[in-house]
């Protein structure tokens, strides 16, 4: 990290303040703040000899920082993140420190090196069943079933499934609030339901009076997000599952089974709760034969060749 001591205010005042809109306004995590710090403290550390604070850097400037960090060996994805918050910082700069309507985000159309984005892995269908069929009747072994059923039943984030409360549930619906405190409402499955009722008849066991928290460990607490990848961890080795188990895992899961079965990209980004559409077009790399299947099924000029092909 950038000596933050060596850098004047003229260049962290700007980058504390992005940080407490980030935090306020967009409601970022804790994670997500300190990654942008990060890398803005580092860009400030190459900049500030060069120029007298951020509005004065140059787009040449930046191009050369990101050819700098090539030199320096740092990864594509790095190097993009590092542009990315540099670009995030303009308009938040432009926004508050500038009247003139002629400032331009000097980070605007620098891009950086190219890079393979590995497609999300997930279970197939049948090992989805063999994860979770748990049989364990013991309490814990029952909320975890319910904690991977939901996951899997309505594609949630493990941090959206470890606050969900009791008031959450209802009517075969669950309310969460996902990126940047945004409310969705998502169906739940049967499966997950009745693992849910399950449960909930035993959570008694581990509840304080007045806890809300859906989900507890031992300790009468809400469960931790370190300690539901534990456990997911440990119920992929237990269940004989060949690849390793995390909870996005199951999210990726939830969204590829249901794009092979529905094909409706638009109703799954809404689940999902992703802003952009171009996040969700990830989960297309469905089985070809799948998709043969549906373009023989759904497309007239296909059904035109069959029905060509077997008058002949």
């Amino acid at each position: 990290m950038a000596d933050q001591q060596a850098l004047s205010e003229q260049w962290q005042q700007p980058i504390a303040d992005f940080m407490d809109y980030l935090r306020h306004e967009k409601r970022y995590s804790a994670h997500t703040l300190s990654q942008y710090q990060t890398q803005l403290l580092q860009a400030a550390e190459y900049f500030s000899p060069l120029a007298n604070d951020w509005l004065s850097v140059s787009s040449e400037q930046i191009r050369r920082f990101s050819m700098h960090l090539r030199t320096k060996q740092y990864n594509p994805r790095s190097i993009n993140l590092k542009l990315s918050c540099i670009r995030s910082l303009y308009k938040f700069l432009k926004a508050k420190y500038t009247s003139h309507s002629t400032f331009t985000n000097p980070g605007e159309g620098i891009k950086g090196p190219k890079f393979d984005k590995p497609l999300p892995k997930n279970l197939d269908v049948d090992q989805m069943a063999q994860l979770l069929s748990i049989g364990d009747d013991d309490a814990l072994a029952i909320r975890d079933k319910a904690m991977m059923e939901l996951m899997y039943s309505s594609g949630l984030r493990i941090s959206e499934l470890v606050n969900v409360n009791l008031g959450d549930i209802r009517d075969g619906e669950i309310r969460v609030l996902g990126k940047g405190n945004k409310e969705r409402v998502i169906p739940v499955g049967g499966k997950a339901l009745e693992a849910l009722e399950s449960w909930l008849a035993l959570r008694t066991q581990f509840a304080n009076e007045g806890e809300v928290a859906v989900f507890l460990s031992k300790r009468k607490q809400r469960i931790s997000i370190r300690h539901v990848r534990e456990r997911m961890k440990e119920w992929g080795l237990k269940q004989g599952i060949s690849t390793p188990i995390h909870p996005h895992k199951l999210r990726h899961s939830f969204a590829s089974h249901m794009l092979e079965s529905s094909g409706d990209l638009r109703a799954i980004q809404e689940m999902l709760g992703h802003t952009s559409l171009s996040a969700t077009q990830v989960y297309t790399h469905v089985d070809f034969q799948h998709l043969a299947k549906v373009y023989d099924k759904a497309h007239p000029r296909a059904k035109k060749r069959h029905s060509n092909s077997d008058e002949n």
